[in-house]
């Protein structure tokens, strides 16, 4: 069967494609080939600008520019043919070597040289490096996501700040806060993941077969090996790391998935609470006219934006920890194990895109419905038993926990009630009176300012 967002076997391939096109250049086998060449490619240009290689001159300008040539107009065509080499090499990375070669056949200068197109590399100096650059390009994608996600959150907490709503804890009727202050704390757990997403050092190395530079120091024992390998890897914006086995130990990538993989839980939570607060009716969503909520009940507008980012999450979350878990354990100097399944770290980050996608969607179609909030603040005068008895400790009034314990639990206490406990109670009149003034509305705290302050360090 022909390949088609159809006949697809993946979602992030078929049903979400448009969602997740963005990741295609960076992490399908043709992104991940392109970035091979390029490492190869810029190797050679570097040893031909080290002095002590003479062996390799200086590029002259005509060869340097199809050098990059090489890199900048690298095409599906040329990925097929790499891949068509493969067939017979049985070796991906040997395979773009190969090409290389083969693209410069017809080029003097440049053939002449050809063999130092993967001069002290193993495999992995050239796959590490493209890896790292996915992951970098990967992040400067994934960043607006979470910025235009975090920017939405901002807004509702901003505009919501003041808004009063009954806290639930273990679901049952809690002391009172504001809708704004519960979406901006979301707001701040955030904020807190994606600096340390941002910090992370996404690092490479470049040092041969097991790390210690041996065919280099045999091949030119006069070289600052270090020296170069460091200025290379940093040449591709890539941190160095100095000390490695064969591989890269791919510590950097734990950090990196569990890094997103905390910002998902987040965002899971986030998504149940939401969905919650739907289904409690404090929020309605706005329907679209030419959608179905239900195959069978016309009048529902089910929350599927939340329900997809939180099963989505959940898929990413599970790739992105077995990834974190698995990647830094490799047997002594190396084992395969790592290089199939670093293949599937696109497809974790996909499930990101089409989850933070799927809650910026569902955010924007929400309606606060104040009504219905201040309903149920106004059914729920118990929840002031602890302002009560928090006064009655102050006055040595005894056993005050117990005594609102004996009026509200499970009892249905409206406004009247509640002031004829109060207007009993052995207490200076002031305190009485600001006893007498509270509402559950107005008993918030300072949730208000925690949310402008939130918010406020958000710009």
């Amino acid at each position: 069967m022909q390949l088609d967002p159809l006949s697809a076997i993946s979602p992030i391939d078929g049903r979400y494609a448009h969602k997740t096109k963005s990741l295609r250049a960076i992490f399908s086998e043709y992104g991940l080939i392109q970035r091979r060449v390029l490492v190869e490619v810029r190797w050679l240009q570097a040893l031909a600008e080290h002095p002590q290689i003479e062996e390799v001159p200086r590029l002259s300008p005509a060869a340097d520019a199809l050098l990059n040539g090489l890199v900048d107009d690298f095409s599906l065509a040329d990925g097929r043919r790499i891949k068509a080499i493969e067939k017979t090499s049985n070796h991906d990375v040997k395979a773009v070597e190969y090409f290389l070669k083969e693209k410069v056949a017809d080029n003097e200068e440049l053939s002449s040289v050809s063999e130092f197109f993967h001069f002290g590399c193993t495999s992995e100096d050239i796959n590490n490096l493209s890896h790292a650059m996915m992951l970098a390009d990967a992040r400067r994608c994934l960043l607006p996501e979470a910025d235009a996600l975090m920017q939405a959150l901002a807004a509702m907490a901003d505009a919501q700040a003041a808004q009063p709503m009954l806290s639930r804890t273990h679901g049952q009727a809690a002391s009172p806060t504001t809708l704004g202050k519960e979406i901006a704390l979301f707001v701040h757990r955030l904020q807190a993941q994606l600096r340390q997403f941002k910090d992370i050092r996404i690092l490479g190395k470049m040092n041969g077969a097991v790390g210690n530079f041996n065919a280099h120091l045999v091949g030119y024992p006069d070289i600052n090996w270090i020296q170069l390998s460091r200025g290379f890897v940093e040449s591709l914006g890539i941190d160095w790391n100095p000390h490695t086995t064969q591989i890269e130990p791919h510590d950097y990538m734990a950090e990196y998935f569990h890094a997103l993989a905390r910002l998902n839980t987040i965002l899971i939570d986030l998504c149940r609470d939401l969905w919650g607060y739907i289904a409690l009716g404090y929020f309605r969503q706005r329907a679209i006219a030419a959608e179905a909520g239900s195959s069978t009940m016309p009048h529902k507008v089910n929350p599927i934006d939340f329900e997809n980012a939180e099963g989505n999450l959940g898929i990413a979350n599970s790739l992105l920890l077995h990834l974190a878990e698995k990647l830094p354990v490799s047997r002594w100097q190396r084992d395969l194990t790592d290089s199939t399944a670093i293949r599937n770290m696109g497809t974790a980050i996909a499930h990101c895109l089409i989850a933070w996608q799927a809650l910026l969607q569902g955010i924007g179609k929400l309606e606060v419905n104040a009504e219905k909030i201040n309903q149920d603040l106004d059914h729920a005068w118990e929840v002031l038993a602890e302002a009560i008895q928090t006064v009655m400790r102050r006055y040595g009034i005894k056993a005050p926990y117990e005594q609102l314990k004996s009026l509200t639990r499970g009892q249905r206490i409206d406004k009247h009630r509640l002031h004829g406990f109060i207007n009993h109670l052995d207490i200076p009149d002031e305190a009485r009176q600001s006893l007498l003034a509270l509402a559950p509305g107005s008993y918030i705290g300072n949730a208000v300012e925690q949310a402008r302050k939130i918010i406020a360090a958000l710009q």
